[in-house]
């Protein structure tokens, strides 16, 4: 229904509308007598051989909800009805922020990918925990908070703004991802530089280290670091102490795109993600798997667009995988089919 009905009409309106329209579509659906049990039943898939412990969390199964499709915390319960095994809201920032001028989200349909230059666009971290204290968490759902800077504080004051999300959101997730790798911010990708991110990342630990009960901190990385750069990240990574990574964020290249030059140039700069972005994530995740010896926990993401895709990924030596982009060209049933064929092994 969603691939002959509803992407169609989506397609022919400004991708951020669609968004929006489809969520609140989709919420009204499940208001109406009857129907969370029936999205429950169309699309949540459970199986033994689904479930994973993690970070001393247990998942219902591996395929999560990437960060930046539910900013605000507004729709993680709507979306725990699509069989997610957690979902992972956010990036937020200490103070609300608009974001860049949009248009700022563009979809390139010949190669199932999008381009964002969102900008971290969201109500501030003290409106996301006045949700999560309101809405509360689903039974069974594991809760990630992904956290930023505001785009005005300076690179060299950015560990007041992660400490400040951090402590803010403690109560109500189950684990933190530190985002420095958005290309959407200016300068926040220096903090992957190996000095600023394991003073960062080690002010937080000793944060965390200081609670009764310490949670997961990941790190979410770009594609496009080089392999001396990801060899520095597992440095950081047995520095640290953290307890592993998201790989990979979008990406800046735009090499082997079937989208006409002219068009890719029209639509400027931002971060690439789905189909195209697939490739290299994959090896990414395998040669820190391979580095690390398999000691370091990593969740994949970046163009799953089906259950071979998601196999592909765990065996180059993610953990977990995430989905965002192939939410659009794929639709809702996208996670039961990658649980389903998971489960058969």
């Amino acid at each position: 229904m969603y691939r002959t009905l509803l992407k169609p009409l989506m397609f022919r309106l400004q991708p951020e509308r669609a968004h929006h329209l489809t969520l609140r579509l989709f919420n009204l659906a499940l208001s109406l007598p009857g129907g969370a049990a029936i999205f429950r039943w169309l699309y949540q898939y459970r199986h033994p051989n689904l479930e994973r412990s993690l970070f001393g969390l247990h998942f219902n199964n591996p395929v999560g909800l990437a960060a930046g499709f539910d900013k605000d915390g507004k729709h993680y319960r709507s979306m725990a009805h699509l069989g997610f095994g957690f979902i992972e809201v956010g990036t937020v920032t200490p103070r609300p922020q608009g974001g860049n001028p949009q248009p700022r989200l563009f979809r390139l349909p010949a190669d199932e990918g999008l381009i964002n230059r969102m900008g971290f666009n969201n109500d501030g971290v003290d409106a996301l925990v006045n949700r999560l204290k309101r809405y509360g968490k689903p039974p069974g759902l594991i809760l990630g908070g992904n956290i930023g800077k505001n785009k005005d504080t300076p690179n060299e004051e950015a560990v007041n703004d992660y400490v400040y999300c951090f402590e803010a959101l403690f109560p109500y997730v189950d684990y933190f991802v530190v985002n420095v790798s958005s290309p959407n911010t200016p300068n926040l990708r220096d903090l992957q530089d190996k000095e600023p991110l394991a003073r960062l990342l080690n002010h937080l630990q000793q944060l965390n280290a200081a609670r009764p009960a310490p949670k997961p901190i990941l790190l979410k990385i770009a594609p496009d670091l080089t392999n001396g750069q990801l060899d520095d990240i597992l440095d950081i990574v047995a520095e640290t102490g953290i307890a592993g990574l998201i790989a990979t964020n979008t990406t800046i290249s735009r090499e082997g795109l079937q989208t006409a030059a002219q068009t890719v140039e029209q639509i400027g700069a931002g971060g690439l993600s789905g189909r195209p972005v697939g490739q290299r994530a994959t090896e990414v995740i395998r040669y820190l798997s391979t580095q690390s010896g398999g000691a370091v926990k990593i969740i994949g993401v970046g163009g799953i667009h089906s259950a071979a895709d998601a196999r592909e990924k765990l065996d180059a030596g993610a953990c977990l995988v995430q989905v965002y982009s192939a939410l659009v060209y794929e639709g809702p049933g996208l996670v039961r089919q990658i649980n389903e064929g998971l489960a058969q092994g």
